[in-house]
């Protein structure tokens, strides 16, 4: 078990790391989301897109809940695109994080990464075998630092710089702003929730499906179980029996090509051009993202479009061949790279 957080620097530490933590899981879904046939897989597309919709607040969560005991988030950094493949922000190094199509790695990826923490399993704050058991620790350092400083010296930070709504479609998540404890503790339980479900041994979030309403919802590792095992949940279903409902269709060949973590090409190249606007855009993303979640949170709205930006870049991009059966993709730039050209 790591060491407890202790103090309130320790606290923002640890909070910027979720926020670094959110952020990583972007990048992938968005290129498998963005490699499916939308037409041949419309459940593969729901699923990815919900996931990366909730993620995104998952990460807004992450920002206020920095920023209510005082921090100040931070995005648009070279630090925060290492490159790919790479690992989870502080966590165990086992678990490596590539730019993959949409397919049977890909989900296999998805699930190590949304993977429920055991039972018993203990908190950790640094080197975390889950995210469950990196949110366990933060929430442990936060009632601890409350019961030891009282409520009004840990969240010090300015209501006004809280984000409670954004271009979040395709989820039933809630954007909350954090002012005290109990909002805190609620903000993590939505984040652990959309995870791994309603608790540990369950796999509903407590929401209802946002594109079947007559369903509930289940938590990000149990979606990629349906699209794994080609079925739904369906009520009576535990972790242990697996989804036993209704049958769930998935082309695994209606997928572009990609070629894993793609790497710049050829200085002067039309796919490098290519790759160089896309990551253009995605770095005027995190900077919307930065400015949003430091002061203006109306310019979360702006990023909307610079996400339907992002998806027409990479999608051209998946459609230029490299000649060896593969295609182009998004390299999401590396922290050299992002020094160099910002």
């Amino acid at each position: 078990m790591s060491a407890r957080i202790a103090s309130i620097e320790d606290l923002r530490e640890h909070l910027q790391w979720a926020i670094e933590l959110e952020h990583a899981t972007l990048p992938p879904y968005l290129v498998a989301l963005y490699s499916i046939d939308a037409e041949r897989n419309p459940d593969a597309v729901q699923v990815v897109s919900s996931v990366f919709a909730e993620e995104m607040i998952h990460l807004a969560l992450a920002a206020n809940l920095l920023n209510a005991v005082g921090g100040h988030p931070r995005l648009d950094t070279p630090a925060i695109l290492p490159g790919h493949p790479r690992t989870m922000p502080h966590g165990d190094r086992s678990l490596e994080l590539s730019l993959l199509p949409f397919g049977p790695e890909a989900l296999e990826m998805f699930l190590r990464l949304e993977q429920p923490a055991p039972p018993d399993a203990p908190a950790e704050g640094d080197g975390y075998e889950t995210i469950g058991q990196f949110y366990s620790a933060i929430e442990e350092g936060l009632r601890d630092l409350c019961a030891e400083l009282g409520e009004t010296a840990v969240f010090s930070g300015d209501p006004a710089d809280q984000v409670t709504s954004g271009p979040f479609a395709h989820s039933t998540g809630k954007l909350t702003a954090v002012t005290d404890l109990a909002s805190a503790l609620a903000a993590l339980e939505e984040i652990v929730e959309q995870g791994e479900g309603t608790s540990r041994g369950e796999v509903w979030d407590g929401d209802q499906d946002v594109f079947h309403p007559e369903r509930h919802e289940v938590g990000h590792y149990y979606r990629f179980q349906e699209l794994a095992q080609g079925r739904r949940y369906q009520r009576g279903d535990t972790p242990r029996s697996g989804p036993t409902g209704d049958k769930l269709a998935v082309d695994f060949t209606a997928v572009l090509p990609m070629r894993r973590d793609p790497r710049p090409a050829e200085a002067g190249s039309r796919v490098r051009a290519a790759q160089d606007q896309f990551d253009k855009t995605y770095r005027g993303l995190l900077a919307q993202l930065q400015l949003a979640f430091n002061g203006s949170p109306q310019a979360l709205g702006a990023s909307i479009g610079t996400m339907y930006g992002l998806k027409a870049q990479a999608q051209a991009l998946m459609a230029m061949p490299n000649g060896d059966g593969t295609t182009a993709g998004p390299t999401f730039g590396s922290g050299e790279d992002l020094a160099q050209n910002s």
